[in-house]
């Protein structure tokens, strides 16, 4: 498989990024043949926005953003016919500005949860993930998630992970953080007993900036799978993400593009796709 190049969101402003993307496969811009949108229901732009203190999904590279979920959005408007006026926000401001119309649209690694679905609609989903478990390398006694008991624990604000946290593991203190980078900065510091995360998030830290300071410990659980977040009121919008996600699946540009950022094709590919179907 050749080698994908990057498709690079250019940072204008600290938090701000808005620019034009997707323009059509073809080049023209919603046609029918390239999904588009023939009927005319659709925006010529939407505001979207992600969280991009979730490597590798979205990040800040020498100014520019780019990761994963950037891709794959990135290809998904260019599909469909519309352009992108990026917004970057702290975790949980996410889902209150999809319900204030601040945001059209946000891709943000956002679990799929029936409570979210009351407030907000969703694609099929666009990655299936869990949950993991890093500790500082010199830590013994936390082996999996029963030993968190009474632990003090790190994570992100507003995420299912800070929910997780405090329903189901006894005692434990949930310590939640706006920014990823301090959630593991507070293990690496001794402020926190581990980070309790999304599985592909924590083990590419420990396997990049935390390789000297952090380790995986235990299974993956909870499995739990990522969906794009539509504001309210926008079947239209959600029924052509749809139909251009399950295009990118079934013609191989999704393999590529998580190759290209996780090293490997993903194992639950077939499963993804029959979500989409």
């Amino acid at each position: 498989m050749t080698h994908r190049k990057r498709k690079h969101l250019t940072m204008a402003t600290a938090g701000i990024a808005a620019l034009a993307l997707g323009l059509s496969a073809c080049g023209g811009g919603g046609d029918a043949e390239a999904g588009g949108d023939p009927e005319g229901n659709l925006e010529d732009t939407y505001v979207v926005a992600s969280d991009t203190s979730f490597v590798p999904f979205a990040f800040d590279e020498d100014g520019e953003y780019v990761g994963f979920d950037m891709d794959i959005i990135n290809e998904l408007a260019e599909r469909v016919g519309f352009e992108i006026q990026l917004e970057t926000t702290n975790f949980d401001g996410i889902i209150p500005g999809l319900q204030t119309g601040s945001f059209d649209i946000a891709i943000a690694g956002i679990g799929i949860t029936e409570e979210r679905a009351e407030v907000i609609d969703y694609t099929d989903p666009y990655y299936m993930s869990g949950l993991r478990i890093a500790v500082a390398t010199d830590e013994e006694e936390i082996e999996n998630v029963e030993d968190l008991e009474g632990k003090t624990v790190a994570t992100r604000l507003g995420s299912t992970s800070a929910a997780y946290i405090e329903e189901n593991i006894p005692g434990a203190t949930a310590n939640t953080y706006e920014q990823l980078d301090q959630a593991y900065l507070s293990v690496e510091g001794g402020g926190s007993d581990a980070i309790l995360y999304d599985a592909p998030n924590v083990e590419y830290y420990v396997e990049t900036a935390g390789e000297d300071s952090l380790k995986v410990t235990g299974d993956l659980f909870e499995a739990e799978n990522y969906g794009i977040a539509v504001s309210k009121g926008n079947e239209d919008l959600v029924a052509a993400l749809d139909e251009a996600l399950a295009e990118v699946i079934e013609d191989g540009t999704y393999a590529e593009i998580h190759s290209e950022w996780f090293g490997s094709e993903p194992e639950w590919l077939d499963d993804l796709a029959a979500a989409a179907d």
